[in-house]
């Protein structure tokens, strides 16, 4: 079986990247599983915390679930033209400590897509989260470019159900390509 964890970069009820993710379950191949995230439970980093703490609980759930999984499908807003800063911060708290890295992210293969009511998708937020990644060691799927969803209102309906066949089919193979890339990787 492989295991793939989903994180949605927004904390919006009707978030349009989590409907992203939810439909992305629905068409991931035989042996394959999403376990979507939240990142509701991961407070605001806080070095003083962190000293004075540890790891909060809901950041030490979700960095296992991570580094147990085969790979990661993070679906990002675009605020500003750039990465939303709750996703920046989880995924800033899950490279804490600082050792936890390798263990976390080293190698693992990481899928990113993005949806907006904008005409761009998430062009620029998914631009802004290359030099992120390279640091911290992912193993990025290309080989199907980036799934930019642009007018990202058209394409789900008002209960957030994908309703664009043209892009259920290309975010099908989307994930054919990832689970693909995954499995060549060795991680599942």
């Amino acid at each position: 079986m492989t295991v793939l964890v989903g994180i949605a970069g927004s904390l919006r009820r009707r978030s349009l990247n989590a409907a992203l993710l939810r439909s992305a379950a629905t068409l991931l191949p035989d042996g394959v599983t999403l376990d979507i995230a939240s990142l509701a439970p991961v407070p605001l980093y806080n070095g003083d915390l962190e000293a004075d703490q540890g790891i909060p609980a809901g950041v030490a759930d979700l960095k296992e679930r991570v580094a147990r999984a085969d790979g990661l499908l993070v679906a990002t807003p675009e605020y500003n033209n750039a990465m939303p800063g709750v996703l920046k911060n989880a995924v800033d708290w899950l490279s804490r400590p600082a050792q936890d890295i390798k263990r976390v992210y080293g190698g693992k293969p990481l899928a990113l897509m993005g949806a907006s009511p904008g005409r761009l998708g998430t062009a620029l937020a998914q631009a802004s989260w290359l030099p992120v990644w390279r640091t911290l060691g992912v193993r990025l799927y290309s080989g199907g470019g980036f799934l930019y969803v642009p007018t990202a209102t058209a394409a789900f309906d008002d209960d957030g159900e994908l309703i664009d066949e043209k892009l259920r089919e290309r975010l099908g193979a989307y994930l054919r390509g990832f689970v693909d890339f995954v499995r060549a990787a060795g991680t599942a």
